[in-house]
C-alpha cells in the first residue's frame, strides 16, 4: 500500500503553522447591535498594521453545515435558494457546488487577516455517487482544498460507524475495498470534533471534544456536538457502542474546560437545528411580529446553553436562519444555519476584545450569503471532480430507467415517494408473494429525479449515479409480518410519539390509503376509519406483510412499532429495488410518468 504523498505532509504542515492549531485528545443579515466599539478595526483596517494594534480585534467566521457530500452542483429544488425580494416577492436561484463554493469562500477571505471556517456537521453520508461510491474520500479531499478548519459531527457522519468516521479524520484506505488511486487516503486536514458521543468502553469522547484557533494572541475555542438522539436516526450497527450526550449539558462542560486554560470567547459547533417562520434564505429572522424567531430543538438548547458561549453554529434541519436569541442572562446570542448542500455560507464578524480575550457581543454581526455560479469555477475544484468522475463514470453513467418529467419528493406525500414505495413492493413480492404494502420514510429520499440531462446521457434518462443520489444509504429491503392493529400504531406513530412535534409522514406504496387530519392533535390526526388497503377497512386481527427499509425496520425515525415485526426476511438494498423497478416499468420509448401523488388525503 503506497505511503502518503509528500505533498500531503506538506499541505498539512502549511495548515499547521497558518493555524496555530491546538487540540484536545442564520436566513438573513442580522446584528446583535449596532453599537460602534472604542478602537475597533476591522481586518481590512489592520492590514499592513501591527499584529496588536488596537484593542478589539473583527474575526471572521465562515460557516457552512450539511454539504452531505455534494461536491457537484445539486439537482432540482435541492440546488435552489428562496430569496426574499423588497417587493415581499420572492425568486428562486439555483445555487451549490463545490466549484463554487471554494471560490465564494476564497474571496470572502480576502483582504480578511483573521478568517477561521467551520461546519456545523454531516459534511459526509447520504452522498451523491461521486462521493457516496467512494465512502466519501473525495468530499474529504474537497474540504481540505477549502480549507475547513474545523466542524462537529453530525448524525450521518455515523452512518457507517466510529471505526469508518475515525478513517475519515485519520486516514488510510477503506478496510474491505482498500485504496481507489494508487496513494493511500491521508485523511481529513481538519479535526471533527464530538463532545458529546462517549466510546461505552472508556467513557471519552470518541474524537477531540473541543479545538482552539490562535492568530498574535487572539484565541477562539470550537465545541463540537451532534444532537443527542442520533441513535433514533441512524442505523443500530452506525452506534454500536457510543453513547451520545445531552448537549447542552456537554458544551457547557467543556466551556467550562476552555475558560479554565484562558479561552473565554468560544462558538458552539452543534448539529441540532430549527424551523424558520420563512423558507427565503435572508427572511428578517430578527423582525418583530408573529413569525420571528426560530423554533424547533434548537431554540432550546439556545436558550440553555451557558453564556460563556458567544455563538452557535447549527444544522441538521437543512433550514437557513441567522437569528439572535437570549442566552440564559438574557444577553442576545448569534445562531446561525446555512441550509444544506453548499447552496450558502454564513459570514460572521466576532469582535474579540484583547483586554477581556472575550467576544464583545455587542458588536457581533451575520448573514447568510448565495452560492451563486455566476463567479468562475475553483480549478482544483474542478480537477478534483474531475479525477473522481473518471472513475465513477463506469458505474455511475449506465441508464437505469426512463421518466416523462421531474419526480420530485416534496410535499406530504410526493411523487417519489410514491414511486420508491411501489418499487419496494414490487420488489418485496419476488421475495415473498404474499407481500401487502411497503412504507419510505421521507428522509431516506435525499433528492428529486430530474428530467433534464444532467451529464449528457439525454432529457428523462434516468441513471445509476441520479439513483445512488436518491437512496445513497445501502439500507436493506425488509420483509416483517404485522396485526393490522400494528400496522394503524405504526400510522399514528408518524404523527404521535417521537414525532408529535415534527410529524415524519411515511410514503406509501399503491393500494394502501388513508386521510390525514391536519385540524387534529397527536395521533387522532391519522384518521383510524379512514384506512384502507386495496379499498378494505384495515382487521386488526389479520396478518399484514410490510416491505420497509432495514433502518425502518429496526424502529428508526421514531416508529418503535417496526422494531416489532416477525417472521423477518431480508432482501438486497433498496436501490437494487428501485433500479429494478425503473428497468422493468420504462423504457426510452414508454418512459414512467410521476405518480400522481394522492393516496394520502390531506386535511388542513
Amino acid at each position: 500500500m503506497p505511503a502518503t504523498s509528500p505533498a500531503h505532509h506538506q499541505r498539512r504542515r502549511r495548515r499547521t503553522n497558518r493555524l496555530l492549531v491546538t487540540a484536545a485528545g442564520l436566513v438573513a443579515a442580522g446584528a446583535l447591535a449596532a453599537a460602534a466599539l472604542p478602537g475597533s478595526a476591522s481586518a481590512d483596517e489592520t492590514k499592513g498594521a501591527p499584529a496588536h494594534s488596537g484593542r478589539y480585534q473583527d474575526v471572521q467566521l465562515l460557516s457552512f453545515n450539511d454539504l452531505h457530500g455534494n461536491l457537484e452542483p445539486p439537482a432540482g429544488s435541492a440546488g435552489r435558494v428562496t430569496e426574499l425580494q423588497h417587493d415581499g416577492t420572492t425568486k428562486t436561484i439555483d445555487a451549490g457546488g463545490v466549484e463554487y463554493l471554494a471560490t465564494h469562500l476564497r474571496q470572502a477571505r480576502e483582504g480578511n487577516r483573521y478568517s477561521v471556517t467551520a461546519a456545523g456537521g454531516d459534511m459526509v453520508g447520504a452522498s451523491p455517487l461521486l462521493s457516496g461510491l467512494f465512502h466519501d474520500e473525495p468530499t474529504i479531499e474537497a474540504l481540505n482544498q477549502l480549507d475547513l478548519d474545523v466542524t462537529a459531527v453530525g448524525n450521518h457522519e455515523f452512518d457507517e460507524g466510529a471505526a469508518e468516521l475515525a478513517r475519515l479524520q485519520h486516514g488510510g484506505c477503506h478496510p474491505t475495498e482498500g485504496c481507489y488511486t494508487d496513494e493511500e487516503f491521508g485523511g481529513a486536514d481538519f479535526p471533527y470534533l464530538a463532545a458529546n458521543v462517549l466510546d461505552d468502553r472508556t467513557g471519552k469522547p470518541v474524537l477531540d471534544p473541543y479545538w482552539v484557533w490562535k492568530k498574535n494572541g487572539v484565541k477562539v475555542g470550537f465545541i463540537g456536538v451532534t444532537l443527542e438522539a442520533t441513535p433514533d436516526i441512524v442505523s443500530t450497527e452506525g452506534v454500536k457502542g457510543l453513547s451520545f450526550k445531552d448537549e447542552v449539558e456537554t458544551i457547557d462542560k467543556y466551556a467550562k474546560v476552555l475558560q479554565r486554560k484562558g479561552v473565554k470567547s468560544i462558538v458552539a459547533l452543534i448539529h441540532e437545528g430549527g424551523f424558520p417562520a420563512s423558507s427565503a434564505y435572508n427572511y428578517d429572522c430578527d423582525a418583530p411580529g408573529a413569525g420571528d424567531g426560530i423554533s424547533g430543538p434548537i431554540a432550546q438548547i439556545a436558550e440553555n446553553v451557558s453564556p460563556q458561549v458567544d455563538a452557535l453554529v447549527t444544522g441538521h434541519t437543512h433550514n437557513a436562519y441567522v437569528c439572535t436569541v437570549p442566552d440564559p442572562a438574557g444577553k442576545p446570542r448569534m445562531v446561525t444555519s446555512a441550509a444544506s448542500f453548499g447552496r450558502l455560507y454564513t459570514d460572521t464578524t466576532l469582535t474579540y476584545d484583547r483586554a477581556t480575550g472575550d467576544i464583545a457581543r455587542t458588536a457581533v454581526k451575520s448573514a447568510n450569503h448565495v452560492v451563486t455560479r455566476d463567479v468562475p469555477k475553483a480549478p482544483d475544484m474542478t480537477a478534483l471532480i474531475d479525477k473522481w468522475n473518471t472513475l465513477a463514470a463506469p458505474i455511475g453513467n449506465r441508464p437505469i430507467g426512463y421518466i416523462t418529467g421531474d419526480v420530485n419528493r416534496d410535499g406530504t406525500e410526493s411523487p417519489l415517494g410514491d414511486l420508491i414505495a411501489d418499487a419496494q413492493l414490487e420488489y418485496a413480492r419476488k421475495l415473498d408473494a404474499e407481500t401487502d404494502l411497503a412504507l419510505m420514510n421521507p428522509g431516506g429520499i435525499r433528492a428529486p429525479l430530474t428530467y433534464a440531462a444532467k451529464a449528457g446521457e439525454g432529457d428523462g434518462v434516468v441513471t445509476y449515479a441520479e439513483g445512488f443520489t436518491v437512496q445513497p444509504f445501502a439500507n436493506t429491503v425488509n420483509l416483517q409480518d404485522f396485526t393490522g392493529a400494528q400496522l394503524v400504531q405504526i400510522l399514528k406513530e408518524q404523527v404521535s410519539g417521537a414525532n408529535a412535534a415534527a410529524p415524519k409522514i411515511l410514503q406509501i406504496s399503491s393500494g394502501l390509503t388513508y386521510t390525514l387530519d391536519l385540524t387534529k392533535t397527536g395521533a387522532d390526526r391519522v384518521v383510524t376509519d379512514s384506512i384502507r388497503l386495496n379499498g378494505s377497512a384495515i382487521d386488526p386481527a389479520a396478518t399484514y406483510r410490510v416491505a420497509a427499509n432495514s433502518f425502518l425496520a429496526g424502529g428508526g425515525d421514531g416508529f418503535p412499532t417496526l422494531g416489532q415485526g416477525g417472521n423477518d426476511l431480508v432482501g438486497e438494498d433498496d436501490l437494487t429495488a428501485l433500479e429494478q423497478y425503473l428497468t422493468a416499468n420504462s423504457s426510452a420509448d414508454n418512459p414512467l410518468a410521476p405518480p400522481k401523488a394522492d393516496r394520502i388525503t390531506v386535511v388542513d
